[in-house]
């Protein structure tokens, strides 16, 4: 990806890989590995273990060189985010809590393009039983900012990540940033979403050609969601608030437009651009 990969996690390759490796011959390597983290936990970092050579190899749970770092990481006491990258070749997903991951990367980098941006979010349609509160799945860094894409794509992009429960790390140069950047990146109304307290990723409701129907449920009984087309002309896109559960009256909110919409006869209708997206918060009323 055109973003520095380096800019929120630490990437201890090497060394660690080394440590993993030789504590499957001589167990007093885990004893490094355990000290190695000890002293790295006193800087407060959160920490990236890349073991994506180890792919392929069927380890055991108790060989697995994440099992050892993340028994490491316990051993110190210590509050530190454990990031695992296997690039999803191992549907770690499946086992990346068992080792104490925190969250995990579930593809191959993304890059500040629509193709690739789009086919990344897209795909993890099926991944949110694997995600919740301490345990995240991690289609990789934002690419908001870097240039590649339109402004609506990158709304689509920051919109996708946060119902997804996505971690939202910024993978462009802070120093300089237009304003479309900053209305993306720090639009509290879908940053609230993606952090929301319930802790649930969101999946797609419903597909028809190209346009796509995600939610995401929140706490207090609200839901979000994004109306998001992925095709080349604009389109328009309705949803009822049956559709998302609701048997009584609804409020909503567009999220980028920042104000309340109505539901017409208990659904909403929006004209979406090209490759964007119109994001709503949908609150039931008492």
């Amino acid at each position: 990806m055109a973003a520095p990969q380096c800019d929120l996690l630490v990437f201890m390759r090497s060394a660690l890989a080394l440590a993993a490796m030789l504590s499957l011959i001589v167990p007093a390597a885990a004893l490094a590995a355990t000290s190695f983290v000890t002293g790295y936990a006193l800087s407060g970092q959160p920490l990236r273990n890349d073991f994506a050579g180890w792919v392929g190899m069927k380890l055991t749970v108790g060989a697995n060189p994440h099992k050892l770092m993340g028994d490491a990481l316990l051993a110190t006491g210590r509050p530190i985010v454990f990031a695992l990258c296997e690039y999803g070749n191992e549907k770690v997903w499946t086992w990346g809590a068992s080792v104490d991951g925190n969250l995990w990367r579930t593809t191959s980098d993304v890059e500040d393009n629509w193709n690739t941006m789009s086919g990344i979010g897209f795909s993890q349609y099926n991944l949110f039983p694997y995600a919740g509160p301490g345990h995240w799945n991690d289609p990789d860094m934002l690419e908001i900012g870097n240039g590649g894409m339109t402004t609506d794509e990158y709304r689509t992009h920051m919109s996708l990540w946060a119902i997804l429960a996505a971690p939202l790390l910024a993978g462009n140069d802070v120093r300089s940033m237009t304003a479309d950047t900053v209305s993306i990146l720090l639009n509290s109304d879908v940053i609230v979403i993606d952090q929301d307290a319930a802790g649930i990723q969101g999946h797609r409701l419903s597909v028809s050609g190209d346009q796509e129907i995600w939610v995401k449920p929140l706490s207090a009984g609200r839901i979000a969601v994004g109306l998001f087309n992925r095709g080349s002309q604009p389109a328009n896109i309705s949803i009822a608030s049956s559709d998302l559960g609701f048997t009584g009256q609804v409020s909503a909110r567009d999220l980028w437009a920042h104000q309340a919409v109505t539901f017409q006869g208990s659904a909403f209708q929006a004209t979406v651009p090209a490759h964007g997206v119109v994001m709503l918060r949908v609150d039931p009323i008492p």
